[in-house]
């Protein structure tokens, strides 16, 4: 993870926020004792659809399937 602080993200916000789209690795801005982390618009989606799936009973019954080893089919509109 990148990693910078608040006044060197303002100077080079243009090139931080390429670089989080480009290569998807996210930049963690530092201030103070408190942080932001800037992440791509795909992580983003990616992270909302993962807790939407995970939130669903069906979810929770597939990864406990998962973690048992076992096969289930899921019908992924169901998700």
């Amino acid at each position: 993870m990148v990693t910078t602080t608040i006044s060197g993200f303002r100077k080079s916000i243009k090139n931080y926020v390429d670089s989080v789209i480009i290569s998807n690795e996210p930049v963690l801005i530092n201030r103070g004792n408190q942080g932001a982390v800037l992440i791509s618009l795909d992580e983003y989606n990616s992270i909302v659809r993962t807790a939407s799936i995970l939130s669903s009973q069906v979810g929770q019954d597939v990864l406990e399937a998962a973690r048992n080893q076992e096969f289930v089919e899921v019908d992924i509109d169901s998700l």
